[in-house]
């Protein structure tokens, strides 16, 4: 009989306990986030008042509303971001948002915006404002003409040059032409062939090794690889 009130006493203990935990969980779920309740992880100069203003969060709002999916995405396009990741979190009564930046590399130009800034070595461009720069750049050449559909181009232009320091521009007209301007070619026409542009590429630098002793290389005026199968190199001829 008392090992049988034991049991129902423990029973009674977990249900309840149970309940207490079911019910301070649910509170904490309505409770609602406000910006002293935001923590950010991995860089130090995004503040809680720039995700606001880069997302549609609105706060005070409940933590069980908050859209964390939307909300990456949303900040990944707006603060050039590489990684983000938004936590609810309970214990301790937090909104806890990881962020991942990207290096800038070069500097870069959005024509059609008007908008400076840099670009990392995978194409992405970083708006100037939310590029964190610690030293000096690791390329001195600069994107003119940037646009999300040359993105893959550009950051294969780069690993090229990556052993080569003679570029210095890398030339995009509003239809995504694309034109280099470096010191032994001078202009190196590519078009707008990004299919190709592995090709080019590798073009580039044969005929640059097959130029390199040769006299008239400081008479190069320009190289147009816009076909691919008959590449043309312009000599000035005095």
């Amino acid at each position: 009989m008392n090992s049988t009130k034991i049991l129902n006493s423990k029973k009674l203990t977990i249900y309840f306990l149970f309940l207490f935990s079911t019910t301070f969980l649910c509170i904490k779920v309505f409770k609602e986030i406000n910006p002293n309740d935001i923590k950010i992880l991995g860089t130090t100069f995004i503040t809680k008042d720039i995700i606001i203003k880069n997302s549609s969060l609105r706060l005070p709002k409940k933590l069980i509303n908050i859209r964390t999916k939307l909300h990456e995405q949303e900040l990944k396009k707006n603060l050039s971001l590489k990684h983000i990741s938004i936590n609810r979190q309970l214990f301790p009564f937090k909104l806890k948002i990881f962020l991942q930046i990207r290096e800038p590399v070069a500097y870069a130009e959005k024509n059609n915006e008007k908008m400076s800034g840099y670009v990392d070595e995978e194409g992405f461009f970083i708006n100037e404002e939310f590029a964190s720069i610690k030293k000096d750049l690791p390329y001195q050449f600069k994107v003119i003409g940037w646009k999300d559909t040359s993105r893959e181009t550009i950051s294969k232009i780069i690993q090229a040059y990556k052993i080569n320091s003679d570029l210095r521009v890398i030339n995009i007209s509003e239809e995504g032409y694309i034109v280099l301007e470096e010191d032994k070619f001078k202009k190196i026409f590519l078009g707008n062939q990004p299919k190709k542009i592995d090709l080019q590429l590798r073009l580039i630098s044969d005929i640059r090794r097959q130029i390199i002793e040769k006299e008239f290389l400081n008479k190069i005026e320009n190289l147009d690889l816009t076909d691919i199968d008959n590449p043309t190199l312009k000599v000035f001829k005095p």
